[in-house]
């Protein structure tokens, strides 16, 4: 019998991260090619990850998908994105929801 080597918990969150960034650099490249469905799925595997094991998404990531129907948002073709009163808008064409970002003053 081989025994299998545990992993500690930073162990896991480390590789729980990197895997999240991996899927969304996929979720990325397939959006720009246009396999909005693949990057859709791979923003789903992303969340299952993150809340499996605990990991939060990067800010820079959490942004880039709908917080409703959890769609990769791709700015003209999944979204649509505006500027006004110091917020940026961020409409998802596929579910109809908003999302606003206040601006932060320097």
């Amino acid at each position: 019998m081989v025994k299998k080597r545990r992993i500690s918990k930073i162990e896991q969150k480390m590789i729980a991260s990197r895997r999240i960034n991996r899927l969304f650099e996929l979720a990325e490249d397939n959006a720009l090619s246009g396999e909005i469905k693949l990057s859709d799925r791979y923003v789903e595997l992303a969340r299952k990850i993150s809340m499996k094991n605990l990991t939060p998404i990067p800010k820079e990531y959490k942004r880039r998908f709908c917080k409703k129907c959890y769609q990769y948002l791709l700015p003209t073709k999944t979204c649509r994105v505006r500027i006004s009163r110091g917020k940026v808008i961020v409409f998802c064409k596929n579910c109809r929801s908003y999302n606003r970002i206040p601006i932060k003053k320097k």
